[in-house]
């Protein structure tokens, strides 16, 4: 197995935390998981590209240096840049207050960050699978 299908395979698993939190209504755990499923999706595509993944978790960072074009929609591009919001302050209880204006996330905010998850994980994965036919 290569080392982007071992980053695949962690998104995959917190894309799942991501989907099961959604059923239990734990919108920060939604967020985080959908955040970190994006940022190792991200890494596998950097990685199959043979770039060296930088040891950060921005997604402004990682698109920064990512192979163009990229396998998702320019739009999709901007979401994810807007999944750093919930790196830090969906983790640590001590960190929510101020961090997001608006408190925990919502279940519109879990709804937006999985969907950007799914499509993000989706093109790559897809991406991935089709250069190595």
């Amino acid at each position: 197995m290569s080392e982007a299908a071992d980053w695949l395979r962690f998104a995959t698993e917190d894309l799942q935390v991501a989907e099961w939190a959604l059923s239990s209504r734990i919108y920060n755990q939604v967020c985080f998981h959908a955040q970190q499923c994006v940022e190792k999706a991200l890494k596998a595509w950097l990685i199959h590209h043979h770039l060296v993944s930088p040891r950060a978790h921005q997604m402004s960072a990682l698109l920064g240096v990512a192979p163009r074009p990229l396998p998702f929609s320019a739009e999709v591009e901007e979401g994810v840049v807007g999944l750093d919001r919930f790196y830090i302050p969906t983790r640590y209880p001590d960190a929510l207050p101020g961090m997001l204006p608006e408190g925990l996330p919502s279940a519109a905010d879990a709804d937006e960050a999985l969907t950007l998850a799914r499509q993000v994980f989706t093109a790559v994965s897809e991406s991935i699978e089709r250069s190595q036919a």
